[in-house]
């Protein structure tokens, strides 16, 4: 089998993954910043690495994955301006900083559940790792690349830049950067605005504080991940993710911040998904045009014309290469869920089907197919489009169209098993339900025999009636040689 080849958005090129420690992966992705319902921007950047997740661990990598969680010093307006979120949220709503915290970290792991998101193997709080961010910010301080200023403490952008390159991830040129930056209303305490915060002094109506060498404050937002990527993944690590919006200024940030704190880069290869977007623009809490998950699952929302499964938008985000974006519309969802609903019926039809004696498809090249995807920098969608075509082969020899042997209706179902569950973390949502969904499956296949015994004593009124309901309950029925056939549409 082929390597597994990623792109690295540090050298801007696919390379092999080569593990630093092989087989043990570290693998560092940033998780939301709890102040608010996951919406659906949310969900891309968890279905992508937890796709990479899956496919190391399937290659049999024994990987750490880190996610962390933002419950402080991510600010309103940008990283070093405006009021912590979480506190805003807090002071509006008149709770404690730590139960929005609580609340809305409960409600993204319920959303991330019902997408089958598998959890993490760490899930760090940056408010529970405000030592770490301190001593990382008295490294920086010591080795000549940050000062103290009122209390605070900012990154010196220019003269780290004289000695490394500030911008080699995000492609940025500092001089740029100094023409193009002014500065803004309260940052007189930074020696250039294009400085970060590596920690901030509180003001006095500012609730979420600790002490430090400095002042009573917090951390600024770019240090939390490289603290606690160093703890729990060590000073050097294989990969760490994120969202395409995250690249500049926070990732860049990071690489700044591991450099001069410890002489070299932190981590081997970055990933970065792209971004979901809404008649073209980003969907965002920021910019107001997102919809929550919740939303999504229940229909509850004007954008919306119905409510979606959890495993259609997985699937709706699995049909686009992580690296493209994603236009969201009810009519590209509406498509994701049939054709999901058309690889679930296939894989159905797959354990029904009697073997023959030898096979007039071909089926034997669909798992090294999907390799061969996956190992191509985890081009989902080439995986689901073989997944189709091995979907028309199963329908054909259902229809009695085609023929599959024995050897080749396991390897099917070996494959569809792996790549459409497994490793896409697809589930069969209706058999999900368990013994309640078996026993309403035995309920239709009565109400079936029912009807076909009517029909067989010609009387066409309760077969009829029977048929006409099921169908306004929205079940298709089929009827075959052997029986009736019925699907939930």
């Amino acid at each position: 089998m082929d390597p597994l080849i990623i792109y690295n958005t540090l050298t801007r090129r696919k390379e092999p993954f080569k593990p630093l420690h092989a087989p043990h992966v570290g693998m560092y992705v940033c998780g939301p910043t709890v102040y608010g319902d996951a919406h659906l921007g949310h969900a891309r950047p968890a279905i992508t690495f937890d796709l990479l997740f899956r496919y190391l661990k399937h290659l049999g990598y024994k990987v750490r994955y880190v996610r962390n969680i933002t419950d402080v010093g991510h600010l309103e307006h940008d990283a070093d301006e405006g009021e912590d979120k979480i506190a805003k949220k807090a002071r509006l709503e008149q709770l404690e900083p730590m139960e929005v915290v609580q609340y809305y970290t409960l409600r993204y792991h319920h959303a991330m559940e019902a997408l089958n998101v598998l959890p993490p193997s760490i899930e760090p709080h940056a408010s529970g790792h405000i030592i770490e961010q301190i001593e990382l910010v008295k490294q920086i301080l010591a080795n000549g690349y940050a000062y103290e200023s009122q209390g605070s403490v900012y990154f010196d952008v220019e003269k780290y830049n004289k000695e490394h390159r500030y911008g080699i991830l995000s492609g940025r040129n500092i001089e740029d950067m100094l023409k193009t930056t002014r500065a803004l209303d309260g940052t007189e305490e930074k020696r250039n605005p294009i400085d970060f915060a590596l920690w901030k002094c509180a003001q006095p109506e500012h609730i979420m504080r600790w002490p430090s060498p400095w002042s009573n404050g917090f951390p600024g937002w770019h240090c939390e991940c490289t603290a606690m990527g160093r703890k729990y993944l060590g000073n050097h690590f294989d990969i760490h993710g994120g969202g395409m919006d995250l690249i500049f200024p926070h990732h860049e940030c990071e690489i700044a911040q591991a450099v001069a704190s410890q002489g070299d880069e932190m981590v081997h290869y970055w990933m970065h998904n792209n971004m979901i977007t809404i008649n073209g623009q980003k969907m965002g809490k920021s910019l107001g045009n997102f919809i929550t998950l919740d939303q999504f699952f229940t229909g509850d929302h004007a954008s919306l014309t119905q409510a979606y499964a959890p495993m259609t938008i997985r699937f709706f985000i699995l049909q686009a290469h992580y690296r493209s974006t994603v236009d969201f519309s009810n009519e590209a969802l509406q498509a994701a869920e049939k054709g999901l609903a058309r690889l679930m019926e296939a894989y159905s039809h797959l354990q029904k089907i009697q073997p023959a004696a030898t096979s007039s498809v071909a089926v034997k090249e669909l798992r090294a197919k999907c390799y061969e995807a996956m190992n191509d920098d985890l081009n989902s969608p080439i995986v689901i489009s073989h997944l189709f075509d091995a979907a028309r082969a199963i329908n054909a020899a259902k229809d009695g169209k085609a023929t599959l042997s024995a050897a080749d209706l396991q390897e099917l179902k070996e494959t569809f098993h792996l790549f459409l569950f497994e490793i896409l973390g697809m589930k069969d949502e209706a058999a999900a339900g368990g013994n309640s969904y078996e026993a309403f499956g035995k309920a239709v296949d009565l109400l079936l025999a029912i009807r076909q015994q009517a029909k067989a004593n010609k009387d066409w009124a309760t077969s009829d009636k029977i048929r006409n309901e099921l169908t306004a309950l929205g079940f298709k029925i089929k009827d075959t040689k052997e029986g009736a056939e019925w699907t939930l549409g």
